[in-house]
């Protein structure tokens, strides 16, 4: 079943609500670090995200990755790959399965908040996309995982035949566009439930939304160096992930621009 869409009609909670969330957002100036294994860092090389409707309006100051950052994060990423993928998929299904609750429950305004802020959309625009869509994609992506592994070949009575779905050999590199935040999530989140390790290039523009997905992700249990955030220039990330031999896949939705030089990196 879909995720039920909130109509924020004058005078329901749930438009009250959203109105101090956006209250909230609007007020304060977040820190946004590069999140790698599990840790925070900052490095002191920093840029604005600012509102697109309102440019003086600053939403937050992020650390971006230089290339010791990208390589740091490749080696983190292939660390959490050797626990990661030799989890189970229920149990992997399990942390996003709780991401989509999250989403739907304790951060909902939250991220509705950012995705407004950050992104230039209204109410209802962002309900259907951060909320509904980022839940949606998760929770029919494990429906579709359930259905693949219960696709089993015919076992005889003196053999059993299993068929087991392993993950890419290396990690993956997730490059996510400025206008949805539920291509955001779920560009870096099907990979990681099929076994992988990602690293993850937000795009700027919606780097607010992009951040606090990063911190329902951890907070909904994905082990440390699962999915690494690394904010900042597209150019300087890929050209260290691009070379490294242990790159396995690219995951993309954006420009043909920024997919041509990508594809001409990958060969």
């Amino acid at each position: 079943m879909n995720e039920p869409l909130h109509d924020f009609a004058p005078g329901s909670p749930e438009r009250s609500s959203l109105k101090e969330a956006l209250k909230r957002i609007e007020s304060e100036v977040v820190d946004i670090p590069m999140i790698i294994g599990g840790e925070a860092f900052r490095n002191g090389d920093t840029g604005k995200v600012v509102m697109p409707h309102c440019h003086g309006h600053v939403l937050a100051t992020y650390h971006k990755a230089g290339r010791e950052d990208v390589e740091r994060a490749v080696a983190r990423a292939l660390e959490a790959r050797k626990l990661w993928e030799n989890t189970s998929w229920t149990d992997r299904a399990a942390v996003m399965l709780k991401i989509a609750e999250l989403i739907c429950g304790k951060y909902r305004n939250t991220l509705l908040a950012a995705t407004m802020a950050g992104q230039s959309k209204n109410a209802y625009q962002a309900e259907i996309d951060a909320v509904a869509e980022s839940a949606d994609f998760l929770r029919f992506n494990v429906r579709y995982a359930s259905s693949i592994y219960s696709e089993q070949p015919k076992s005889g009575e003196a053999s059993l035949n299993r068929v087991e779905y392993r993950p890419l050999e290396g990690f993956v590199y997730a490059v996510t566009p400025f206008n949805f935040t539920a291509i955001a999530s779920n560009l870096v989140l099907a990979p990681a439930l099929m076994g992988n390790v990602v690293l993850w290039k937000p795009a700027t523009n919606s780097l607010l939304s992009s951040y606090y997905l990063m911190k329902i992700y951890e907070e909904a249990g994905l082990p440390a160096g699962v999915v690494n955030f690394l904010p900042g220039s597209g150019a300087v990330v890929s050209d260290v992930v691009l070379r490294d031999p242990a790159l396995a896949g690219v995951h993309f939705t954006g420009s043909t621009e920024v997919f041509t030089t990508l594809w001409k990196g990958v060969a």
